[in-house]
């Protein structure tokens, strides 16, 4: 990717973080922000716009390194097993063993006396879930089903290490906020990544035909 595309590529990411979270942090917190807008403080609003807007823009930032670091881990996965199949099956153990402790841990951590295991599902659920379509989509969006496994394992796993310091924290509001800011801000750059490269790819291919169009025009004065 060339440095043109990637800053196009950062700085886009960083508006789906931070619009995300300034559209679903106002979403949740409807009932006591529609106080504050009804008053008309447009400065107290505004104010609590931008702040949310920083806060998924700081994420992003955090969803991006994320990306890259796994598609590191990726090749060394590939290097390591020296099979797409075996090293897709040892993704997809990853998958269910956070899955899993996604689940139980948090349960054991928070959970009150008496409480069931059931809620505690519905965070996990929901990544499954939007995972297995973002995973759809890459599979089709690049003609090859062997590439659903890791991205499965991308929007679950590494969504999950991303949120782990608004996890501990355990609470309700950050918890669905950031959720959908790290899948937005994952989704996008897991299904846009190729359409930069291929602008990469065409703008080093027009820099190379003008190169040669001016090594050709100076060769016949």
């Amino acid at each position: 990717m060339t440095i043109r595309n990637w800053i196009r590529f950062f700085m886009m990411t960083l508006l789906v973080g931070g619009v995300t979270t300034g559209i679903v942090g106002i979403t949740v917190r409807w009932s006591e922000l529609s106080t504050q807008f009804a008053g008309e403080d447009s400065i107290e609003i505004l104010s609590v716009i931008v702040w949310m807007i920083g806060v998924g823009m700081t994420f992003s930032v955090l969803s991006q390194m994320g990306y890259f670091a796994y598609l590191t881990i990726h090749q060394f996965g590939l290097s390591i097993f020296r099979s797409l199949k075996l090293w897709n099956w040892v993704q997809m153990v990853l998958v269910a063993f956070v899955l899993f402790d996604l689940v139980y841990f948090r349960f054991e951590a928070f959970a009150d006396d008496g409480d069931s295991l059931l809620p505690y599902f519905s965070l996990a659920a929901f990544l499954l879930v939007v995972g297995v379509i973002v995973s759809l989509l890459k599979a089709k969006q690049a003609k090859n089903k062997m590439i659903f496994p890791s991205t499965l394992f991308f929007m679950v796993v590494v969504t999950t290490l991303e949120w782990l310091p608004v996890l501990r924290s355990n609470e309700n509001y950050w918890l669905i906020t950031i959720m959908f800011t790290l899948i937005a801000t994952n989704a996008y750059q897991m299904l846009a990544l190729p359409k930069y490269n291929e602008r990469s790819k065409k703008d080093r291919e027009a820099r190379l035909a003008r190169k040669a169009a001016r090594e050709q025009e100076a060769k016949a004065k």
